[in-house]
């Protein structure tokens, strides 16, 4: 696959972040909107200011750095009052919680979290909890999202979460999952695998997943339960993990076993792939040959390597049809690896004609 940070403003942005200083206005106009719909200009505004050459920005683009920071340390905190709220409702259960995703790196102080909008609170408790965690989060504030009796039961059925829930004064939203993939899902990670690795916070009850699993969670979350819209972010989250966990000397040798141990090979392969050739995440060649092993045929990778770099980068596509189309099929792609034909036909059908309903209205 051929890279393409030297043709894509915000990569290159990304990767060497005194580029920015070399924009032209036309090029900032197309960074700036799709920065901020990927979550990513304020990491732009805090790589200006490691770098010092702020000040060497348009007026107008230190503006926009200078609101996305405030709005970042906004989340930040609001995130930090979330999980202390959350810890505290279910304080009482005595069963172990794990913080996922956005609000694990922040509350572990990972790179990753820094100058990063985190949208809600997920969390992941064993099954047999889960009724005592909702009463227990309904009875701190938190109320059902959704009310509809098909919704509700695509979630308790066959989903790997509760329906979300928001707080009925502070508007946060908190997701309670029991797995990290849906239970009809083709990939099927052992919750207890995950449990036995988890990492206890200092100074606090609640745990992370181990660093592998942090990583393979991320991948399977983009690159087998997602669609990838807007999901530029999550891909920079997994460049940051590998990263920062290369410091430490099991990691890099462990990770593809471990992918292996859990079902996650597939993801894993992809996640390197697109880290390597878009962000040029730096890698063991040993890993990324252990990754290979787990690669699809050719001709599914030669269509991901088509696909995934029209939704990650718009400015990358020949065409808003070849966008589009791409987005449809990665859309059809993450259902179609979340649930079998059985249920997916019926489950697609239900959602457009619940679309069709709602353009009329």
């Amino acid at each position: 696959m051929r890279r393409l940070s030297e043709a894509d403003p915000l990569l290159a942005a990304l990767i060497r972040p005194a580029v920015m200083v070399e924009l032209t206005e036309p090029e900032w106009e197309t960074l700036l909107p799709r920065a901020r719909a990927c979550h990513l200009l304020a990491r732009l505004a805090a790589a200006a200011r490691a770098g010092g050459f702020s000040d060497q920005l348009p007026a107008r683009i230190q503006d926009h750095f200078a609101a996305a920071a405030i709005l970042t340390a906004h989340h930040e905190r609001t995130i930090h009052w979330e999980i202390n709220r959350v810890q505290r409702a279910l304080q009482d259960l005595e069963i172990p919680v794990v913080l996922l995703k956005g609000a694990a790196y922040l509350a572990a102080g990972l790179p990753s979290a820094r100058d990063r909008l985190v949208g809600d609170v997920d969390i992941m408790v064993p099954r047999p909890a889960l009724d005592a965690v909702e009463r227990a989060i309904e009875s701190a504030g938190w109320q059902p999202t959704i009310s509809a009796p098909y919704a509700q039961r695509y979630y308790r059925t066959w989903m790997h979460e509760l329906p979300p829930l928001r707080h009925r004064d502070r508007d946060t939203v908190i997701d309670v999952h029991h797995a990290i993939l849906p239970r009809t899902a083709r990939l099927k990670p052992v919750p207890d695998e995950l449990w036995a690795g988890a990492q206890r916070l200092d100074g606090s009850p609640l745990y992370v997943l181990a660093p592998t699993d942090m990583v393979l969670h991320a991948a399977a979350h983009l690159f087998h339960d997602g669609d990838l819209h807007r999901s530029l972010r999550d891909l920079v989250d997994i460049s940051d993990l590998l990263i920062h966990f290369a410091q430490r000397p099991d990691f890099w040798p462990s990770l593809a076993p471990r992918a292996a141990a859990l079902h996650l090979g597939r993801p894993l392969f992809y996640a390197l792939r697109y880290c390597r050739c878009l962000l040029y995440t730096p890698m063991p060649a040993a890993a990324v040959s252990a990754a290979a092993r787990y690669a699809p045929p050719k001709p599914i990778v030669h269509a991901m390597d088509w696909m995934v770099p029209n939704v990650l980068l718009p400015g990358q596509a020949h065409s808003a049809a070849d966008r589009s189309g791409a987005a449809m099929l990665l859309y059809l792609r993450s259902h179609w690896l979340r649930m079998p034909p059985w249920l997916l036909i019926p489950h697609l059908a239900r959602q457009a004609i619940a679309r069709a309903s709602q353009q009329r209205e």
